[in-house]
């Protein structure tokens, strides 16, 4: 039997006009301190987001997305965020913010496969 881990994850959400509170899931962030994981998955779903708001900048949009990535990677593009610890990254990625990226509350969870769980949860929670 593998060891199973204890992850925290939080669902990414776009919020095109904040003040309606209105969101769509595009993507999952799961965290485990213990095996020093950050992965994140998502995709955006235009044509369902052009429901809630037309004039949403999708470009805009999928540069702070891939700002996540970078983040989640540690990539030296991502700024400064991405040189900090596993941990103080997943926390800053999930902090309460009212704009139109946001996250949901971290969720906790054990598993055996960090990567499969991610994967799980990205084709429950966003597709």
């Amino acid at each position: 039997m593998q060891d199973r881990h204890l992850y925290e994850y939080a669902i990414i959400r776009v919020v095109p006009r904040v003040e309606r509170e209105e969101f769509l899931n595009v993507g999952i962030v799961l965290f485990c301190k213990r095996e020093k994981f950050l992965g994140v998955l998502y995709k955006l779903k235009e044509e369902k987001l052009k429901i809630l708001c037309e004039e949403l900048d999708f470009d805009q949009l999928g540069m702070n997305l891939q700002s996540f990535e970078k983040i989640c990677q540690g990539d030296k593009d991502g700024g400064p965020i991405a040189q900090m610890d596993i941990p103080s990254r997943f926390r800053w990625l999930t902090a309460v913010r009212s704009s139109v990226l946001q996250t949901s509350r971290p969720h906790p969870g054990l598993c055996e496969d960090l990567d499969a769980t991610l994967k799980r949860l990205f084709k429950e929670l966003v597709l």
